[in-house]
């Protein structure tokens, strides 16, 4: 729990300093088109606080990480948002920049980062399903007779 903790703490931080870097760089040089560069901040804040958070949340309610798919999904989730955020990052620094990147190895590597997320998705889901179908169900814990109903009135 602490890992996802210190991840959401970590991406607060560096989608707002990546939205500070975007609005600075920004005003630097007089740019008002559009880039990349202001996804980065949205897709670290989002895809890893908030995902983070709901994550620690489940985490505390189903246990999770007992399941061998959660040390996965955490890894590459991880490094999907990394590599995502980063390559945002990059591409519209350089189209701030004026020198827009249409290389297609920056479109690939952006690419991975997508392919880590989704894998990260499907992991988290079995990961969900395993811990849902070991739960109680609601009424299974019934250790003594059911409350017997008072009359009102």
């Amino acid at each position: 729990m602490k890992k996802l903790y210190a991840s959401a703490a970590g991406y607060t931080v560096l989608g707002l300093a990546a939205g500070l870097y975007y609005r600075e760089l920004t005003r630097s040089h007089g740019f008002t088109g559009t880039s990349q560069l202001g996804l980065g901040h949205t897709h670290f804040l989002t895809l890893g606080t908030l995902v983070m958070l709901l994550v620690l949340v489940l985490e505390q309610v189903f246990r999770l990480s007992q399941s061998r798919t959660f040390g996965w999904f955490f890894g590459l989730w991880n490094a999907g948002v990394l590599v995502t955020g980063a390559m945002m990052l990059v591409r519209g620094t350089f189209t701030v920049l004026g020198n827009p990147l249409t290389s297609k190895a920056f479109a690939g590597i952006a690419g991975l980062g997508h392919m880590m997320l989704t894998a990260g998705f499907v992991l988290l889901f079995l990961a969900l399903r395993k811990a849902l179908q070991s739960a109680p169900t609601p009424g299974s814990q019934r250790t003594s007779a059911p409350a017997r109903q008072v009359p009102v009135g």
